[in-house]
């Protein structure tokens, strides 16, 4: 479909939920896609992109960095603790906290650095024993252990699961975050953005609507 498409798209949903387009950030999830989609996008101007592994992002982001001002870089895939360290050094925000080991590293970490990316606490809202993310029954309480450790905390982001309704898992979502007094919502996917949108998310990751389907090895 193209960056173009999902920008109006994204435009026509906030406008008919009665919100500013403005107020949805669109990430573009790059994740194992091929370099030269990825310049594609870039240079048709969008500069908020999603990665999920630090590793595969630190291979990728430098050079594109060096030629194209004004990046940012979002973690959506989970976070190992071993590997915080990088993460805070590479991505501008953060949308996988999802334990406390992790709070503490990333609050350690912040200590030393003197700041830390924005951060989403994960919300596991379907109960998945696959899928990371703090239960909804939690959620309240990791909260405000991430508030108490001074982390720089802006919302929370769910995965519902593919097999259910995704505006059920939005319309929690919202309620979790909005009960926690936070205003970042990323939920919203290629296949369902404009519904999250409806519920109020300020951030949608799109993938395979942009650059088309991922080429795996």
């Amino acid at each position: 479909m193209g960056l173009t498409d999902i920008q109006s798209r994204i435009e026509t949903a906030a406008t008919a939920a009665g919100r500013k387009p403005e107020d949805v950030t669109l990430i573009a999830v790059s994740k194992v896609q091929p370099p030269e989609r990825v310049a594609a996008v870039l240079e048709a101007g969008q500069r908020v992109f999603g990665e999920n592994r630090v590793q595969e992002a630190a291979g990728r982001w430098p050079d594109f960095q060096a030629r194209f001002s004004g990046i940012k870089l979002h973690l959506i895939g989970p976070l190992q603790t071993n590997k915080a360290r990088h993460a805070v050094e590479m991505f501008d925000v953060i949308h996988t906290l999802d334990r406390p080991k992790l709070a503490e590293t990333l609050a350690r970490l912040a200590d030393e650095r003197g700041s830390c990316p924005d951060l989403f606490v994960q919300i596991n809202t379907g109960a998945e024993a696959q899928k990371a993310g703090v239960l909804p029954e939690d959620a309240d309480g990791f909260i405000a252990q991430v508030r108490a450790l001074g982390l720089p905390l802006v919302g929370v982001m769910c995965i519902p699961p593919v097999e259910d309704v995704p505006s059920l898992h939005f319309a929690l979502l919202a309620k979790i975050a909005a009960r926690n007094g936070l205003t970042g919502l990323s939920m919203g996917m290629s296949a369902d953005f404009e519904s999250a949108i409806a519920f109020g998310a300020t951030h949608v990751r799109v993938g395979s609507a942009i650059f088309g389907e991922r080429a795996y090895d």
